[in-house]
């Protein structure tokens, strides 16, 4: 962990939380609306991080609404922690490709097994590669600068994706 004692996860929330309170539910619907096409969090990372930032003061709980959900709401403390955390250096970045995985075990496989994923992984991209753009376009068409942005990184990453398949050995 970095100076500012939280992990990439933890600071996405806090920085989410910026919009206001939200539920463990809310916020994972704004990360999956805002963060998703460059930034995967799974809920069970959410419900594990709410605990601890609301523990270390970063977050407050809000009343119970229907089916026992609770707000979290940003404190000062969590706002400070969030602006030293975007100070901090990165890191480098994780890769984590299962198309390039299985690829790097290709000779092992079919050709038939390798047209199938490479047509599925085509798929894939070409369709993040359309509704990235559109959420683009949507965040320029409203002023959310960056957040446009942070979002042309997963447009220039599909289409990289897309060309190397074009390139890949089927066997």
């Amino acid at each position: 962990m970095a100076e500012s004692g939280v992990n990439p996860t933890a600071a996405a929330l806090l920085g989410l939380l910026h919009e206001g309170p939200m539920t463990g539910g809310q916020l994972m619907a704004a990360a999956e609306r805002r963060l998703a096409p460059y930034w995967s969090m799974t809920r069970s990372q959410v419900y594990r991080e709410l605990p601890v930032l609301a523990e270390r003061g970063f977050v407050r709980l809000g009343k119970p609404g229907p089916r026992m959900s609770q707000p979290y709401a940003l404190t000062a403390s969590g706002k400070r922690t969030f602006s030293r955390w975007l100070t901090e250096n990165p890191g480098r970045d994780t890769i984590r490709n299962p198309i390039a995985l299985r690829m790097a075990f290709g000779n092992l496989h079919s050709a038939s097994q390798l047209k199938g994923l490479y047509a599925s992984a085509n798929e894939y991209h070409t369709e993040a590669l359309a509704q990235v753009r559109e959420q683009v376009k949507n965040a320029k068409r409203d002023g959310e600068t960056y957040d446009a942005s942070a979002l042309e990184f997963a447009v220039a990453y599909h289409k990289a994706a897309l060309s190397w398949l074009k390139s890949a050995p089927v066997g």
